[in-house]
């Protein structure tokens, strides 16, 4: 079977991070350094499975000089893409990183409004192409104007062909996609309490609201938490992995690097265990880095000992 990996990011983003001393509201602060590279969860998860030497395509919408510029850094880094071009402009994402705070500010656009003729032909070029995919990646918010339902409905196509999906997306679009039963979820806790508009007070809570995911067909939900680590439940177990002390650079990038851990593992056929170790370890090494830096192979296969396992 084809190992590839398709991952799909409808709303993209030109990320232009810049680095300041100190970043003071309402005052000039002065810009020390300046990156700028293809942006959105999808794309993200593309450049950590890629540097993982998997088989990946990213594909998604585009649009303008910027979606032009988009296309430019992921054939830089040797990624295949098949983007289909929209009317208008690629949203372009600001990230500020603080030196001083380690803090980063973001500054995000909309993005581009693509016609429901293009949202169509987009589908109808996801079909034909699912049967090259092992696991599609389906993340990131949807462009303005898009029909909240519609990961739902690539969900469905994956489904029907027998291709396994991971989403990982927030607010409407996240809960009609669970509707259409993907393979795996990987929400953070901030998207989680918002799904069920609650306050988890307790691990135990937070186990409970997860199973009732994987009660609806849902074979992995992978819960992260940010520095106190993440949760992974499935129909049989349940493990909290807790991360090794690093100083957090960069958020930028972390729970995507989870969702390529997550990818690299089902094609690899590893078990929950390793699944909950892998993701911990790629997350927590994206973090340690700067700007829009992401974890490598050998970073995340050398860390993998000193995740803390715990089967609960």
């Amino acid at each position: 079977m084809m190992k590839t990996v398709y991952t799909v990011t409808l709303n993209p983003a030109v990320d232009k991070t810049v680095t300041v001393e100190r970043f003071t509201a309402g005052e000039l602060n002065r810009i020390k350094t300046m990156r700028i590279d293809a942006g959105g969860k999808g794309i993200n998860v593309a450049k950590v499975l890629h540097s993982f030497s998997v088989s990946v395509v990213a594909c998604g919408i585009q649009a303008g000089h910027q979606g032009k510029v988009l296309l430019d850094k992921l054939q830089q880094k040797g990624i295949q893409s098949r983007f289909i071009e929209a009317e208008g402009e690629t949203r372009t994402n600001l990230k500020v990183v603080d030196e001083q705070s380690k803090q980063t500010t973001e500054l995000n656009e909309a993005g581009c409004i693509p016609s429901k003729e293009l949202l169509e032909q987009f589908l109808a070029r996801y079909e034909a192409e699912l049967d090259e995919a092992s696991i599609v990646v389906l993340g990131g918010s949807l462009p303005p104007g898009t029909p909240m339902d519609y990961y739902r409905r690539l969900i469905d196509i994956a489904n029907r062909k027998g291709v396994r999906t991971i989403l990982d997306a927030d607010g409407e679009a996240l809960a009609l996609g669970i509707e259409a039963v993907p393979f795996a979820l990987k929400p953070n806790i901030h998207e989680l309490e918002a799904l069920y508009e609650t306050k988890f007070e307790s691990e135990e809570q937070i186990i409970a609201a997860a199973r009732r995911l994987v009660n609806k067909g849902i074979s992995y939900v992978l819960v992260s938490m940010g520095s106190k680590g993440s949760i992974l439940v499935n129909e049989q177990e349940v493990y909290r992995a807790t991360p090794f002390p690093i100083t957090p650079l960069s958020t930028v990038g972390a729970g995507d690097s989870m969702v390529a851990a997550m990818a690299y593992c089902l094609l690899h056929q590893k078990t929950a265990g390793e699944i909950a170790r892998w993701t911990s370890a790629a997350g927590t090494i994206t973090a340690s880095k700067s700007g829009t830096d992401v974890c490598t192979l050998d970073q995340v296969e050398e860390s993998l000992e000193r995740v803390k396992l715990q089967r609960l």
